[in-house]
C-alpha cells in the first residue's frame, strides 16, 4: 500500500510503501527532477535525480521516503546532485557511517519512522537556511513550458552559468530538466483522461509521435498504456500509473 501526504519541510512530499513481506517492487520510477531520502526497511538511502526509468531489484517489505522540491535536496544532504545522477546511494557513503547510523538509530526508535525522518529534515532545513529563489524560479518557469534560453534570460542568467547551476541543483543541465518536468505535465493530463493527442499538444510536445518517443525514453511505457492504465482498462501485467513516490512510479 501507498501513501502520500505533503510535508512540513516546504514542496516535499512526505511518502510510505508496505507490503506484508519483503518483496522487489514491481513499480518503475519514473524521473520527475526531485531526490529522496529514503529508509529501505531500516537501512536509509538517497534517490539521485533520474534520467531514465528505474525499477527496483532489492525485495523491501517497508519503505518511508522524503521527496523533496526539485533542487533542494543538495542543500540538504550536501553534495552536489550530478554526483547522484541515476543511482541509488547509502547514506554512509555519503555522510560516514557513524553519522548515517546514529541517524538511523534515531528513526528505529521513534514511534513514526516517516514523522521522525521529516523532522530530522527540518532540523537539517533551519541550519541550512532557506530554498534559493533562484532555483525556485528556475523550476516553476521550466514548469510551465518555458523555453530554455527565455529562462536563462528572464533571471539573469548567462546559458552557461545556467547549465552550472542546473547540473548541481537537479544533477543534470536544464534542457533535461525541461524533458523530465514536460513528461511530468503529460503523464498527469493522461492520468486525468485527457486523449494522447491532446495530451501531446497541452503539454508542449510537436505532435503525439513526439510524445510517445519522449514517453518510451523517460518512463519506459507508453501514452496509450499509462492511459489504459489510469482509467482501470489495462490488462493484468501492463505498467500503470500510481500517483507519486520515489521520484514518480508506475507499477
Amino acid at each position: 500500500m501507498y501513501e502520500e501526504r505533503p510535508a512540513r519541510l516546504a514542496g516535499a512530499v512526505l511518502w510510505t510503501r508496505t507490503a506484508l513481506a519483503p518483496v522487489v517492487s514491481g513499480a518503475l520510477v519514473v524521473p520527475d527532477g526531485c531526490m529522496d531520502l529514503i529508509r529501505a526497511d531500516g537501512r536509509l538511502l538517497v534517490a539521485g535525480p533520474d534520467t531514465r526509468a528505474y525499477r527496483p531489484t532489492e525485495p523491501v517489505a517497508r519503505y518511508e521516503g522524503l521527496r523533496f522540491a526539485p533542487g533542494d535536496a543538495p542543500r540538504l544532504l550536501g553534495v552536489p546532485a550530478r554526483e547522484l545522477r541515476d543511482r541509488r546511494v547509502d547514506l554512509a557513503d555519503l555522510w560516514g557511517g557513524a553519522t548515517a547510523r546514529r541517524l538511523a538509530e534515531r528513526i528505529d526508535e521513534a514511534p513514526d519512522p516517516a514523522a521522525a525522518l521529516e523532522a530530522y529534515a527540518l532540523r537539517r532545513a533551519a541550519r541550512t537556511g532557506p530554498p534559493d529563489p533562484l532555483l525556485r524560479a528556475v523550476t516553476a518557469r521550466l514548469r510551465a513550458g518555458r523555453p530554455v534560453g527565455e529562462t536563462a534570460d528572464a533571471l539573469g542568467l548567462g546559458p552557461r552559468r545556467l547549465h552550472r547551476l542546473a547540473l548541481d541543483a537537479y544533477g543534470y543541465g536544464p534542457r533535461t530538466l525541461a524533458r523530465v518536468l514536460r513528461l511530468q505535465r503529460a503523464l498527469a493530463l493522461l492520468g486525468a483522461g485527457l486523449p494522447p493527442a491532446e495530451t501531446a499538444a497541452r503539454a508542449g510536445y510537436t505532435d503525439q509521435a513526439h510524445l510517445t518517443r519522449e514517453t518510451r525514453a523517460l518512463a519506459d511505457t507508453t501514452p496509450g498504456a499509462y492511459a489504459r492504465r489510469a482509467a482501470g482498462q489495462a490488462p493484468p501485467g501492463a505498467p500503470e500509473p500510481a500517483g507519486t513516490s520515489a521520484n514518480s512510479e508506475i507499477p
